[in-house]
């Protein structure tokens, strides 16, 4: 296992470990799919720092394919952590964050009192 499920504002969440294996595209989206599932999750919390180098980088699609597991199977997800730099890199990325920061099911959180306040309110 590499998360820890939470209850947070009547959510059931799967806050994944910082420093477990790397989300680097399908493949690895749909084992945290399967661990979530197992735990009774609707939120994935994934740590930035699981992301592969390029995950951000939109061109290749792994971050794409990856949301899109999550999506398939009714889970949200939610990216904690720091990625201003990777957003200030990528004026795509950029509006891409901003764009699932206004939807329910893609988030971009800078920590998990952000994340914690985001779902209080979408509850």
């Amino acid at each position: 296992m590499t998360g820890t499920s939470r209850r947070i504002a009547d959510v059931d969440v799967l806050v994944c470990d910082p420093d477990g294996p790397a989300l680097d595209g399908e493949r690895s989206a749909v084992d945290l799919v399967g661990e979530a599932l197992g735990a009774g999750a609707s939120l994935v919390a994934i740590p930035v720092s699981r992301l592969s180098p390029n995950f951000l980088t939109l061109s290749n699609r792994k971050a794409g394919e990856a949301i899109q597991k999550f999506v398939n199977y009714g889970l949200k997800v939610a990216f904690v952590g720091d990625v201003s730099g990777a957003v200030s890199a990528s004026d795509a990325l950029r509006d891409f964050v901003r764009e699932s920061n206004r939807g329910r099911h893609v988030w971009f959180v800078e920590d998990m009192a952000a994340l914690e306040a985001r779902i209080a309110g979408a509850v």
